[in-house]
């Protein structure tokens, strides 16, 4: 199994220096979470808090992962990267496809695109979309980025779909690699969009019970898609007082890496520039190295 070091909230600053310390020590890749602003008042609750509050400041920072990611490539060269996950559906997909593209041959194939849906009204209220088809636009997003990042460098692609159409064009550069897309969320529907189109899934941080129940799902569904014989990544959250035999477990079940943010867990403030990266070097030792 390999480790992902999960950088949400992590402040501008220290982002290049934990990608530097990440390679060093051992983990595979370092994932970026995507926000696009804090709306001061939301409609509907935070799914992953018991009281559904948001649990950052408004302040927090959110470097943009298509401008992150390639900086943090570029003083490394074996880290592999991944957005944890990307609001696909606030955004237009040929603008993405075009980033995502870049951002694969900048960094010679380092990069897969982790996407979501996004739970909060006001971003698709303020960005102009809607949230109502987010699903649907999201399916077709993904299949125009795929066709974009197929790995045979730039091509002729058109796309007609329900909610997005457009003739032949061409998006240069493009990777000679195909660009994995891994898709994000618990619910039936987004499991059932992994297994469909996704080349891998995400978790969220939840118990590893519920990471093996969704796994077992997957597994389920993905046969029925015919799908079981084909490469799949399963990146997982998993939080509590993980054991050694949890980690056992998830691996069991089909997780192919961890996700870890070894700050929360040594209790180390994320200014702290010499405790994050100590923190990360900690967590190789104890965990990485001896799992």
């Amino acid at each position: 199994m390999k480790w992902t070091l999960a950088a949400a909230l992590l402040p501008a600053e220290h982002l290049l220096d934990v990608a530097r310390v990440a390679e060093e020590t051992g983990y595979h890749s370092v994932a970026l979470p995507d926000s696009v602003f804090f709306p001061e008042k939301v409609t509907a609750k935070y799914p992953y808090t018991k009281d559904g509050s948001r649990f950052w400041a408004p302040e927090t920072e959110f470097v943009d992962p298509f401008v992150a990611i390639p900086a943090m490539a570029a003083v490394t060269s074996r880290l592999e990267f991944h957005t944890n996950v990307c609001k696909l559906p606030l955004r237009d997909p040929l603008l993405t496809a075009k980033q995502v593209a870049s951002i694969a041959v900048l960094s010679n194939n380092r990069f897969a695109l982790g996407v979501g849906l996004s739970w909060i009204p006001e971003e698709f209220t303020f960005t102009r979309t809607e949230m109502r088809t987010r699903g649907a636009r999201t399916d077709e997003a993904i299949e125009i980025i795929k066709a974009v990042c197929a790995g045979n460098g730039p091509q002729w692609v058109e796309y007609h779909g329900r909610h997005y159409d457009f003739d032949r064009l061409m998006i240069s550069p493009a990777p000679d690699r195909p660009v994995p897309v891994y898709v994000g969320g618990h619910s039936e529907p987004a499991l059932a969009r992994t297994a469909r189109i996704g080349d891998g899934w995400i978790s969220v941080n939840t118990t590893p019970d519920e990471i093996v129940a969704a796994c077992h799902r997957l597994a389920e569904l993905r046969a029925e898609h015919g799908r079981a014989d084909e490469p799949f990544q399963i990146i997982a959250g998993p939080v509590g007082d993980v054991s050694r035999d949890d980690y056992r477990r998830l691996e069991e079940a089909g997780v192919t890496e961890c996700q870890a943010a070894p700050w929360w867990q040594y209790g180390v403030s994320l200014r702290n520039r010499t405790g994050l990266l100590d923190s990360a070097r900690r967590f190789a030792d104890e965990v990485i190295a001896r799992y």
